[in-house]
């Protein structure tokens, strides 16, 4: 072989130790329901910094896409659920969705787009088959827009599913098929992604199966040992993700698609909100998911591509399914890091954001000559919750152990952190106050909150010169 030759087959093994080494590493999804967002430029930085180098997203918001561009890093980018019928209906509104939202960017903003999420968990059995009609055909058109687009052989779709789509008569994954009454439908998706070169998308929760179950065996939901473990087939199951995962593999197979890719789309633990949700256990299971997708399942060996659910905390999300689905972040809202987590076998923890500007350090507080009897404290407090966050207040949550004034407080200085500190926002009938002394205590962080953008340091908007650098910065991306 002539030097030549030798330095373009070099090259080409490097080239493929560096793509068999994103296709290996640790994903995340960046969510973006929070009352005072990082900016996306701040956590584009957060994700290099980490050496995060694939990102999921639920939505395509056109500030998230132009932080991301050049950034190296791989994107799935999301269609929500209410958009599926529109495009279930319309090719051409499929046609324009792909052309907004992912030829432009990849065009002109050199965005590292690779999937495109249809739809988020649209077959949830919650949503009483809402969804069944709209995501096959919304997805087909999708593809379709994407091959006229000429983005067929770059970007693929996928549907980012939660494991309740398929079933096991009993704990043996070998038992496992898709759930009978969308078996069908499923079937055709799965054929159709086959045919597309498209993976499997899955969203599984070893927490879920903790917090629907209080007898579900507590070590069988982490990865560092159970003293049970299940035996099918001559397989050894001792925790719940390879047992779920591998029910995902036998339906796969018993369809026909047994060698078909997945994606684990949404992986974690939160921190609060629930009794089993907290800082702990967090740590021990996602630390634990690092370990883990290297060495792959019984029926899978090998690495495991997934997305850690999630990277930031979102204060605006629903709390339906349960309190703790504010607190799934491995980041709190501002970008602080909640404990010590390795993404890489040469990793020292985690890196916090950086430049993150907050607003003044006060906090507003139950009054000290309030009574506790007054008439207007329960409405106050009923009031201040339906329109900030307590989720952190409750039986086993990080607020646990305040006494009644101080549950108050924490309802009020929350409502008034999301008010960007308005004065007004802490008036409550004449019950509250401000302070300037951090009223924390233990594992009970009153917040206050981060700057946006058009704030200056007391929630004000900023100063023209400042607005007219923030124009220019904006104009400088059609340039």
């Amino acid at each position: 072989m002539g030097r030549k030759h030798e330095l373009v087959a070099a090259a080409a093994g490097v080239m493929l130790l560096l793509m068999i080494k994103t296709a290996n590493s640790i994903g995340a999804n960046w969510g973006t329901q929070a009352t005072h967002p990082l900016p996306p430029s701040t956590v584009v930085k957060l994700l290099r910094d980490n050496g995060i180098q694939k990102v999921k997203l639920f939505d395509a918001e056109t500030p998230v896409l132009n932080a991301l561009r050049g950034s190296g890093i791989q994107v799935m980018v999301g269609i929500p659920n209410d958009m599926l019928a529109t495009l279930a209906n319309s090719v051409s509104a499929a046609e324009r969705w792909v052309e907004k939202n992912v030829s432009a960017h990849i065009s002109s903003n050199s965005v590292d787009i690779r999937y495109v999420a249809v739809g988020n968990e649209p077959f949830l059995s919650t949503y009483n088959g809402t969804y069944l009609s709209t995501t096959f055909p919304a997805l087909q058109n999708i593809q379709a827009a994407l091959v006229k687009a000429g983005l067929g052989n770059r970007v693929r779709v996928t549907i980012p599913l939660n494991a309740d789509v398929y079933e096991s008569a009993t704990q043996q994954p070998s038992t496992g098929d898709f759930r009978a009454n969308i078996r069908d439908l499923m079937v055709q998706i799965v054929s159709f992604l086959s045919q597309n070169g498209a993976p499997f998308t899955v969203n599984i929760y070893p927490f879920i199966s903790l917090y629907n179950d209080p007898n579900f065996p507590v070590d069988y939901a982490f990865f560092d040992g159970y003293s049970a473990p299940i035996e099918d087939n001559g397989k050894t199951y001792t925790n719940v993700f390879d047992a779920n995962y591998d029910t995902l593999v036998w339906a796969l197979q018993k369809s026909g698609f047994g060698n078909m890719t997945i994606i684990v789309g949404e992986i974690g633990w939160p921190t609060d909100g629930d009794r089993n949700a907290n800082v702990g256990y967090a740590q021990r299971f996602n630390q634990g998911v690092m370990a883990h997708l290297n060495k792959g399942t019984p029926m899978r060996p090998g690495p495991v591509d997934a997305y850690l659910f999630s990277l930031i905390d979102e204060d605006a999300k629903s709390i339906q399914p349960g309190n703790f689905e504010r607190h799934w972040g491995v980041f709190n809202y501002d970008g602080t890091t909640k404990y010590n987590l390795s993404l890489s076998s040469n990793s020292r923890g985690l890196v916090p954001a950086s430049n993150v500007r907050y607003l003044p350090r006060r906090w507003c507080v139950l009054s000290p000559n309030a009574n506790l009897e007054d008439s207007q404290v329960a409405p106050s407090v009923d009031y201040a919750c339906s329109h900030a966050d307590c989720t952190s207040l409750g039986y086993g949550t990080s607020c646990a152990n305040l006494d009644a004034r101080m549950n108050i407080s924490y309802a009020f200085n929350s409502y008034y952190q999301i008010n960007n500190q308005l004065e007004t926002a802490c008036k409550f009938s004449n019950l509250a106050v401000v302070t300037t002394s951090d009223p924390s205590s233990g594992t009970c962080r009153f917040e206050i909150m981060i700057q946006t953008a058009g704030q200056g340091s007391g929630g004000f908007l900023l100063e023209p010169l400042a607005l007219l650098v923030q124009l220019l910065l904006v104009l400088s991306t059609f340039l």
